[in-house]
C-alpha cells in the first residue's frame, strides 16, 4: 500500500471513485491507499488457487473472486482487496463491488506487504463474522499457512511446508502444492 494524501472521503465516495479508477485503492476509515503492482509469481499463484477453487466449487453455491473484489469490513469502516475471496453466503449476491460475508480469504505474500498481511490486516479480517479461514501463501518459497477458526472461535495455524497438499476445511478442499506453485519460478538471490 502507498499512502495517498487526500482529505477524508466517505465510503460512498470511495466506492464511486473506485468504479472509474485506473489504480486500485484500499480504504481505511476515510483514507485511501494506492495498491502497488504484483509480480509474476504473485499473479500466477493467485490465479492457480482461484482457478482450482473455482473448479472445486462449481455448482455448490459459492463464488470465487480474484484481485478486483473488495472485502468490506463494515464494522471497522475498511475495504481491502484480497488476492482471492470466496463467499458462499446468499446475502453477498446483493453487492456488486464488494463482499461482506466471505468464508475464505487468501493473500499471496509480497515483501512490502507481508508484515501488514500477517498483522493488522489479519486482525481486521477477523472481524468478518463468516470468515472461517485465512490463507497466506509465500511467493518466494513453497510455504502455505492456513489460519482456521475452531469451534471455540480461536484461530489455529495449520502450516503446509513439506506436505504434498493443502487442506481447506471451510470448503472441504484439497490441492496439491505443485498445483498452487505451477509455473512459478523462484528468484535466486545472490
Amino acid at each position: 500500500m502507498i499512502a495517498n494524501p487526500q482529505p477524508y472521503i466517505t465510503r460512498e465516495q470511495y466506492l464511486e471513485g473506485e468504479k472509474n479508477s485506473l489504480v486500485k485503492h484500499e480504504y481505511i476509515q476515510g483514507e485511501v491507499y494506492a495498491m502497488a503492482g504484483a509480480s509474476d509469481a504473485h499473479i500466477t499463484i493467485s490465479l492457480n488457487i482461484a482457478s482450482t477453487l473455482r473448479n472445486h466449487l462449481r455448482g455448490k453455491g459459492c463464488r470465487v473472486y480474484m484481485a478486483d473484489m473488495k472485502a468490506d469490513i463494515e464494522v471497522l469502516d475498511i475495504y481491502y482487496y484480497p488476492d482471492v475471496i470466496v463467499t458462499c453466503d446468499p446475502r453477498d449476491k446483493q453487492f456488486q463491488y464488494f463482499k461482506q460475508y466471505p468464508k475464505l480469504i487468501v493473500e499471496v505474500l509480497s515483501p512490502g506487504t507481508e508484515g501488514f498481511d500477517r498483522g493488522k490486516k489479519f486482525e481486521d479480517y477477523r472481524q468478518l463474522e463468516t470468515l472461517e479461514e485465512y490463507v497466506l501463501i509465500a511467493q518466494d518459497r513453497i510455504s502455505v499457512e492456513c489460519f482456521r477458526k475452531n469451534s471455540e472461535g480461536l484461530w489455529v495455524l495449520y502450516p503446509y511446508i513439506s506436505e504434498p497438499e493443502i487442506y481447506l476445511g471451510s470448503l472441504d478442499f484439497r490441492c496439491p502444492m505443485t498445483d498452487l506453485y505451477e509455473d512459478v519460478e523462484f528468484q535466486v538471490i545472490t
